[in-house]
């Protein structure tokens, strides 16, 4: 019976470090409701619904703020930047995200436009390595796929994930994020799994303190991150993380837009 125990311990354990950021889209999802869903039986006007913006930054209550358990939570709020609202994300050793769900299938992925600022970089910060993968920015999207090509590992984790939270985990997570000195474009394996994998959109100090905006081609990256189409596109979150680092990190996030 201890041994059981103990074995039980050390796989919510595992799950809880192997799937990280992942593990937080599985979290409070029966409470919300789907936005942008799409098949390929319904109407042209619902195809429209996936071109629109998903994300304000006065939408900050209507989304989940989702904690990580046994860290601190990174602090969001509304601010005004240069007479437009932000979304203001304050991290002192901290990780906790904003999460939504939606849908929309891979028929209709296109672009998706956002943008964000930042005051500094981490220092000591690298996100290929386990204990100092933090980044000021991350927004982070998660897809649905066929669960049964997992490795055996990653189907262990999936199958330990859904008898805690009662959701699988999603098939592949994609982040873009802010590097500290990898080459815009380049892909970052997650240290913990490879369904976690993290586009760099934006890397060193050059551009601190300005706002920047983006427009990226989801099934382009999704098809370069991980080597084949995506699935549908299941959940979004906003992500600004300095919990390895034990360091502070400050940034501001815009609307969010599928083209």
């Amino acid at each position: 019976m201890i041994k059981a125990t103990l074995l039980q311990f050390a796989a919510q354990r595992c799950v809880l470090m192997a799937w990280g950021l992942t593990f937080l889209f599985l979290q409070g999802c029966s409470s919300l409701q789907p936005i942008a869903k799409v098949n390929t039986q319904e109407s042209t006007q619902a195809k429209n619904q996936a071109a629109a913006t998903i994300w304000q930054p006065e939408d900050q209550m209507k989304w989940d703020a989702v904690k990580i358990p046994g860290k601190v939570a990174t602090q969001y709020s509304v601010v005004k930047v240069s007479n437009h609202s932000a979304l203001m994300a304050n991290a002192r050793s901290s990780a906790s995200m904003l999460r939504k769900d939606l849908r929309v299938e891979p028929e209709y992925l296109s672009s998706l436009a956002f943008s964000w600022q930042i005051k500094n970089l981490i220092d000591g910060a690298d996100m290929a390595q386990r204990d100092q993968d933090d980044s000021p920015v991350r927004l982070v999207l998660a897809f649905d796929g066929d669960r049964a090509q997992f490795s055996p590992k990653n189907a262990m984790l999936s199958e330990l994930t859904h008898v805690l939270t009662g959701q699988p985990m999603p098939y592949a997570t994609l982040m873009y994020v802010w590097c500290n000195q990898r080459p815009v474009n380049s892909v970052i394996q997650n240290p913990r799994t490879d369904r976690i994998r993290k586009i760099v959109v934006e890397s060193g100090a050059d551009r601190l303190n300005q706002w920047l905006s983006y427009e990226r081609n989801i099934r382009a990256d999704y098809e370069k991150a991980f080597g084949e189409p995506p699935g549908a596109l299941i959940g979004i979150g906003l992500m600004t993380d300095s919990d390895n680092t034990r360091s502070n990190a400050q940034a501001w996030y815009g609307p969010i837009r599928l083209n």
